[in-house]
Order: C-alpha cells, then structure tokens, then sequence
C-alpha cells in the first residue's frame, strides 16, 4: 500500500511538472530615430490579432527616446508567435501622421525588419517565436 502511494505521489508530481506553462521574456531594441523628440509606440501582436492596426495589439508600450533609441520588456508570455509594430509619435499625437496620399510622416518599422513597398507586411514576414529570453532589433525609417 505505501509503495501505492508512493509511485501516486511520484506520477502527481510528474505530470503537473509537463502541464506548467512555460512564460517567456521579449526585449525590444529599436534604432534609427532621428532624434529624440515625442515617443515611440510599441505595439507587441499575435497571429490572431489585427497586425498592425493601432490599438489593436496584444500589449503595447509607450516610452520616451534616449540616444535616438529605445529599450523595452515584455514579460509573461506565452511560447508562440508574435509580430510587433512600432513608429515614431514626434508631435505626441496619438496617431502616425501620414500625408494627403497616406503615405506616413513620421517613422516607422516591423520585426524582422519587414518591409512592403505599399502597404504594411503581413503578420507572417514580421512574425517570430518567444522563447525564454528573446532579444528582437529594429530599424525605424
């Protein structure tokens, strides 16, 4: 009977180990603002979210710009793919300025560095997968 209870206790211990969700960590590097002016938007995606569109994302940060560059952190999540969208709010707006044609004003980019010649890019050539502790660079123009 002890030795029931035992492999019990064992098996309890072993499983509930395999059903803990693992939490990941993503660190946000971007480059390329021409100064330091206003703030950068950082809107952080998942594939069933309306990549890029504003106010849309999963989570999203607004930091000052230090160096022409900004650092953030994303914590607690999920081992999956995500895409993030971030532009330069020169004027503090709230919006990403465009011009008459709705071409943008102000500065924007994607992970991986994603680039279209006339509309945003699609969720799957921006996307990545968290793991534990991942570091995504972009570029602004």
């Amino acid at each position: 009977m002890r030795r029931f209870f035992l492999i019990l206790i064992v098996g309890f211990f072993v499983s509930s180990s395999f059903s803990i969700e693992k939490n990941g960590s993503l660190t946000i590097e971007v480059i390329g603002f021409e100064d330091n002016q206003g703030v950068a938007y950082i809107g952080l995606y998942r594939e069933v979210d309306d990549f890029p569109k504003m106010n849309a994302q999963f989570k999203g940060k607004t930091t000052g710009i230090s160096n022409k560059s900004v650092k953030v952190k994303f914590t607690d999540l999920p081992d999956e793919k995500f895409a993030i969208a971030v532009f330069h709010d020169r004027n503090k707006n709230g919006i990403l300025d465009r011009n008459l044609l709705g071409i943008p004003t102000e500065s924007y980019g994607f992970s991986n560095n994603a680039r279209e010649m006339f509309s945003a890019p699609s969720f799957s050539s921006a996307s990545f997968n968290v793991k534990s502790e991942t570091v995504i660079k972009i570029q602004i123009h």
